[in-house]
């Protein structure tokens, strides 16, 4: 039998991989190593080699894309000789056993899925039956413990309440839920693979005629796998079932949501006779950026080890740029781009990553205002998530009651009592009266509401004039974080404790940011710049959202001098967000968390905000056990990049509406000098083809006082060691100078006594 269409085109270890005897067998695949084409080529080894029926083969992936994209790759290869082969996701596959066992699994015929949507609502509407402020309650965190519990293979009574009332009350919530879904013939995602693990544990006869049927499972990213999914597979498994697990411990960053990076590493302890077979060699990128990734995660300790590497080209060095600030980091990203597209390089070849979503803004409005197109890939831009959306409503109701838009969004939200029948009469009382919704509240508090809905609508509009009473003699950054407070939307955040929750805590503090850099212009303000003495001063360089009336060409328009700071951000906002996104055919940069690029790759990427605090986050530093999952993810960002990778950070950014000075990342330095060409700033600016900061920052980097100091000066201390200079106060050897040293962070020094020396 000639099998060289099987084998040729794989290299060494993935021949050895693919022709695995009939056993257990833990493929370790790196980033890049052809993964997709060992499990293809593997199925055609069953079929054709081995003479297994695809009917006696089940192949498992974790996406639907995955799933389709094998399929098309296997019928190519072998085939008619793949009809019958079982392939899906696990939800995928669940769901099909479900069906054709429902009577078994004691569900109705015609059983529905609930989408995470619909789980949602079915939840708030059990919240509201049950009388559970959803304020204490959020429908979210119920949501993710109901889910959470179901993929560690819990039902209500298998969960210990100890003494904790908060557990209690949830298990209390799920048995409701459980008991709602039972009387709908309902069955969401987690319920699939929980009531498919149960059906087999239950019905003896069912689990051996799949057992019998399906000799051999090959499973996809097997680092991914929860607790149930693992279990469900052993069991399938059992004694005759030949397990084929590709994954890579090193990519494994689910953790967040359920992934156990522990199933892969101990799966040769809970199967006898694996065989582990090492994928090494990278088609992806080059040897810089894989010596680089190897360097870094070998900080990891609990890890089961393998060393990347690609027969071709060395490549560029990583290029690592210390910026001054966020916008800094963000107009040196925008120029880098335009060197790439001028070089003949495409923008939808360009990715950039960062940690925490929130960090799109700034870039999102470097890149509209440098006319480069862009997509938030796997997200929205930031103007059009909900958290930020909420808040501005809260804001347009102060800027105008009249806004029906904004009280729709606003006012039952947080939950506050006011329930829908209420709503609908103000809606009606308004259509008829040709009002807005605010004047038919007010006279529907006046007349016509039961005693509990006056009390509800009266208080949300008493709410909104105080805050607006207290509005008066406040800053806008001030205003903005009233509301946050008061409104309730702060706590009704705090209470999601998920990576998602905290994801929305941060665009919040985003768009605090986002209020504090932002400024009206005036007529005086022109192109030619202010030149008043503060203009030298970095503490007012942050780069601020232009007016509504400021052209993209950079002219302005007169504007008010008396312009309402908080109608003109308003009016910003609703500009960056009627902003259209590049369309799918066009040609554009992608945006993306670290989490979102798991399995893409671009020839240039960018990792944005690589700092302490930042990146790895401060939630992974404080948690145990969290740092090496973060690593983990640095390693992911790295393994994206095919040609060149450029990381960013700054010396100075601007977090919660405040100035902190953040430390490089520990990854940083966990990457060999001899792969990094380091981009510092230097007293002077480099030119435009380098970095492209705007012309105040350039003023401010290139004020000279009488210290010899300029700001971005690098300097060497005794004690702190190695820092740069971010700003002066004062001159002569009585000036204080504040500097952000490499390895403790910023320290304010008196010049007379510090004996720095320039570097």
């Amino acid at each position: 039998m000639d099998i060289s269409y099987i084998l040729n085109d794989l290299n060494d270890a993935q021949r050895q991989a693919v022709a695995v005897d009939d056993q257990h067998a833990l493929i370790l695949a790196g980033a890049g190593s052809g993964k997709t084409r060992v499990l293809v080529h593997r199925i055609a080894w069953l079929t054709e080699v081995i003479g297994l029926s695809a009917y006696n083969i089940m192949a498992v992936t974790f996406t639907n894309k995955a799933s389709n994209e094998m399929r098309g790759r296997i019928d190519s290869l072998i085939g008619q000789k793949a009809l019958g082969l079982t392939m899906g996701t696990f939800h995928g596959i669940a769901y099909r056993l479900l069906r054709q066992h429902y009577q078994e699994a004691k569900l109705p015929q015609n059983f529905q899925i609930l989408d995470s949507d619909d789980q949602k609502r079915v939840i708030k509407r059990l919240l509201k039956g049950m009388e559970l402020d959803e304020a204490q309650w959020p429908h979210r965190q119920v949501q993710a413990f109901i889910n959470g519990e179901k993929e560690e293979g819990r039902r209500p009574q298998h969960i210990d309440i100890g003494h904790n009332p908060f557990v209690g009350k949830m298990v209390q919530i799920y048995s409701a839920y459980e008991e709602q879904c039972k009387r709908s013939g309902l069955v969401d995602f987690a319920e699939l693979l929980l009531r498919a693990h149960e059906l087999w544990l239950k019905n003896p006869q069912v689990l051996a005629h799949y057992q019998a049927r399906y000799k051999h499972i090959l499973v996809d990213e097997f680092q991914d796998t929860n607790s149930l999914q693992y279990a469900w597979l052993r069991v399938l498994a059992g004694g005759s079932g030949k397990l084929f697990v590709v994954g890579d411990d090193d990519q494994s960053i689910y953790g967040w949501r359920g992934a156990k990076v522990e199933n892969i590493r101990q799966f040769g302890d809970d199967f006898a006779n694996v065989q582990m077979v090492c994928l090494e060699q990278n088609y992806r990128s080059t040897n810089t950026i894989l010596k680089a990734a190897n360097a870094l995660i070998s900080n990891n300790t609990s890890r089961m080890g393998k060393q990347l590497w690609s027969d071709g080209e060395d490549g560029a060095p990583i290029r690592i740029y210390e910026a001054f600030n966020e916008m800094d980091e963000a107009n040196y990203v925008c120029n880098q781009i335009k060197n790439w597209c001028g070089q003949g390089g495409a923008r939808n070849e360009v990715a950039v990553l960062y940690r925490s979503n929130a960090q799109s803004r700034i870039m999102e409005q470097a890149l509209l205002q440098a006319q480069i197109p862009y997509r938030v890939y796997g997200g929205l831009r930031f103007y059009d998530r909900a958290e930020i959306k909420d808040v501005l409503s809260y804001l347009r109701l102060l800027a105008n009651r009249d806004d029906d838009a904004a009280f729709e969004r606003a006012y039952n939200h947080p939950p506050r009592g006011i329930g829908q029948k209420t709503a609908d009469g103000i809606r009606m009382l308004a259509r008829e009266q040709q009002i807005s919704m605010w004047q038919a509240a007010q006279q529907a508090v006046e007349h016509g509401l039961t005693a509990r809905a006056k009390t509800a609508v009266a208080s949300f509009l008493d709410l909104i004039e105080s805050i607006a009473e207290s509005a008066q003699n406040q800053d806008l950054q001030d205003q903005v974080m009233q509301v946050i407070s008061r409104s309730g939307l702060q706590a009704h955040f705090d209470k999601d404790t998920s990576e998602q929750g905290q994801g929305r805590l941060e665009n919040i503090d985003e768009l605090i940011n986002a209020v504090s850099q932002f400024k009206v212009a005036k007529p005086q303000e022109s192109m030619s710049g202010v030149e008043s003495e503060e203009s030298a001063n970095l503490e007012n360089q942050q780069a601020s959202f232009e007016s509504p009336e400021q052209l993209k060409d950079g002219t302005l328009n007169e504007v008010n001098e008396f312009a309402d700071p908080l109608s003109e951000f308003l009016a910003q906002a609703a500009l960056e967000a009627g902003e259209q996104q590049a369309s799918e055919w066009e040609s554009s940069v992608q945006l993306m968390t670290l989490h979102a690029a798991k399995g893409l790759e671009f020839p240039l990427v960018f990792m944005i905000g690589v700092e302490e605090g930042l990146f790895p986050s401060q939630r992974s530093v404080d948690e145990g056990g969290k740092l090496e999952e973060e690593r983990r993810l640095a390693y992911v960002g790295i393994t994206r990049a095919e040609k060149q990778l450029i990381i960013t950070f700054a010396n100075r950014r601007r977090m919660h509406g405040s100035e902190f000075y953040p430390m490089q990342s520990r990854f940083i330095k966990e990457i060999p000098a001899e792969y990094v060409d380091f981009v510092r700033l230097s007293g002077s600016v480099r030119p435009t083809t380098e970095s492209s900061m705007d012309s105040s920052i350039q003023k401010a980097l290139a004020a000279q006082n009488q210290t010899g100091y300029q700001i971005g000066d690098r300097v060497f201390h005794a004690k702190f060691g190695e820092g740069m200079v971010l700003s002066v106060q004062g001159s002569g050897e009585h000036a204080s100078v504040n500097i952000n040293f490499d390895e403790v962070g910023s320290k304010w020094l008196v010049m007379a006594y510090a004996k720095l020396e320039q570097r």
